[in-house]
């Protein structure tokens, strides 16, 4: 039989994939609702960039991290949705598979270079709440930049192994995906080879990543509160957790759609419901990041204001 698999095992060029539905009404529908999102997606981290690149009032660490979540919020929607656009419109709707693994290996390294970003802005409101005279001395320009590149080298580097198991499983004949792009569950549902030890390196790997970056924020944001607590008037308190409330926001959010994709086994998951999620926080939360820190932010607002009555 092991001959009969061997040569049953043809290499897939390519994948077919299914996306989201075969009406081609309903098609023309979610490409333009997807297009007017990824374009409010992108102008919105955009501007977000320039004006705290362009706002000397905007150079403190905790803008700096937010013009490199921006970034990567841009890298990250530009993985999947200018693909998934495509395949809306396309009579065919294919990925080769070199394009799947670039994809998938995209989309893991930027998933994990945010839950770091995300962490190390949380030490960064930690700090400057709960520790405000070591404040300075603490988040030096050295001390920031060392954390904003690890964040981008550890993120990168963790893409490596899933990426390299998953492109080195066995496809068989049959090459469709039911998803809207080369994520990790549909590729292993997909291949005829046992991927037991995938799964389990991958299940760890994610446990791993999301685990110690969810506890690091966690850690963080309680003693933030517990701080926020001891401060005796009304107004002190409002003001200091307006400084992070957008950002607790976006963590919530964030590790919500994650957790719930990646810590528990999605194989029994419906994958309707897959995708559902996983439009979350491809399409949706890379637009919410711009909208939630530029709203509820009266500094950015106000460096956005002298910016436009500038030029």
């Amino acid at each position: 039989s092991s001959f009969q698999e061997m040569t049953n095992v043809t290499a897939v060029l390519e994948f077919r994939l299914l996306g989201f539905s075969s009406n081609p009404h309903c098609q023309i529908l979610l490409f333009t609702v997807f297009l007017v999102i990824y374009i409010l997606t992108i102008l919105g981290n955009i501007i977000i960039i320039l004006v705290v690149t362009l706002e000397p009032q905007l150079h403190s660490p905790m803008y700096k991290f937010l013009k490199n979540l921006s970034f990567l919020e841009v890298c990250y929607t530009t993985t999947i949705v200018p693909k998934m656009l495509a395949n809306l419109l396309a009579k065919r709707k294919s990925i080769s598979f070199s394009g799947c693994m670039a994809q998938l290996y995209y989309f893991i390294s930027l998933g994990a270079t945010e839950c770091y970003l995300l962490a190390v802005m949380a030490y960064d409101r930690y700090l400057a709440v709960c520790e405000p005279l070591h404040y300075g001395m603490a988040m030096t320009a050295e001390f920031y930049t060392r954390l904003a590149v690890g964040s981008w080298v550890t993120g990168i580097f963790t893409g490596f192994l899933p990426c390299l198991m998953v492109s080195r499983l066995h496809f068989c004949s049959y090459n469709l995906i039911d998803h809207f792009f080369c994520d990790i569950s549909p590729l292993l549902k997909l291949s005829c080879s046992d991927t037991t030890a995938t799964e389990n390196v991958i299940f760890i790997l994610s446990l791993l990543v999301l685990s110690s970056c969810f506890l690091l924020t966690l850690v963080s944001y309680l003693l933030i509160i517990l701080s926020i607590l001891k401060i005796p008037s009304a107004s002190g308190k409002r003001i200091t957790f307006s400084t992070c409330s957008s950002h607790l926001m976006v963590v919530t959010i964030y590790y919500g759609t994650m957790i719930s994709m990646y810590v528990r086994p999605t194989y029994n998951l419906s994958s309707e419901l897959n995708k559902a999620v996983s439009v979350l926080y491809t399409v949706v939360t890379p637009l919410l990041n711009p909208v939630i820190y530029s709203l509820r932010n009266k500094t950015f607002k106000k460096a956005l204001e002298k910016i436009v009555i500038r030029h």
